[in-house]
């Protein structure tokens, strides 16, 4: 009978222990799936730009470990053309539907600290089907219990494979610019 008492108690303090650990890491996750993501191509000839609102992300704050990913057919261009020319030849929508980028922050931020903090995080990139390990810089901002991060970066298109017609080449700058910012908020649970 003690026994019977004994392991009762001891399953629901291990239960007790659970739940907590459970809720601390549900509480550790913040996410969006409105995120905003541009890119800009920029030649003497022409320039294009890009954006994406529907970008997904999630941060663990407990780990660092960060998460993006966002659908190409997502991109908006001020011309369906360059929209259609970008899923259809370059791109290849169909074939590599999405974009992502799995790493984690690569310095400890206290994320109860409200500020702006200089941040950068190393993972696999994957743009065209092509994965390569990358370092971004961004800023990660704490404010009121959300968290924004913010990055500016390059993406090489032969470093992704993505070949550009020769007859198109003088208009499609070789290297893009990349932007993204992210408003993420408690995951839900």
């Amino acid at each position: 009978m003690r026994m019977h008492i004994l392991c009762t108690v001891i399953f629901a303090v291990a239960g007790m222990v659970c739940q907590t650990e459970l809720a601390k890491a549900q509480s550790t996750l913040y996410s969006t799936s409105a995120g905003n993501t541009r890119f800009s191509s920029e030649t003497p000839l022409e320039n294009i730009n890009a954006e994406n609102k529907k970008s997904q992300a999630i941060l663990n704050t407990a780990t660092g470990e960060l998460a993006i990913r966002m659908n190409m057919v997502d991109f908006v261009f001020p011309n369906k053309l360059m929209q259609e020319h970008f899923n259809e030849n370059y791109i290849e929508s169909d074939k590599y539907p999405t974009a992502t980028f799995s790493g984690k922050v690569d310095k400890a931020i206290d994320y109860t600290k409200d500020g702006e903090y200089d941040a950068s995080a190393t993972g696999k990139f994957t743009v065209h089907g092509v994965t390569k390990t990358r370092t971004i810089n961004g800023k990660i901002k704490i404010d009121g219990g959300k968290i924004s991060i913010s990055s500016d970066f390059q993406v090489a298109l032969t470093d992704h494979k993505i070949d550009v017609p020769e007859i198109v080449f003088v208009k499609i700058a070789q290297i893009i610019q990349v932007k993204s910012l992210y408003a993420l908020a408690p995951a839900k649970k």
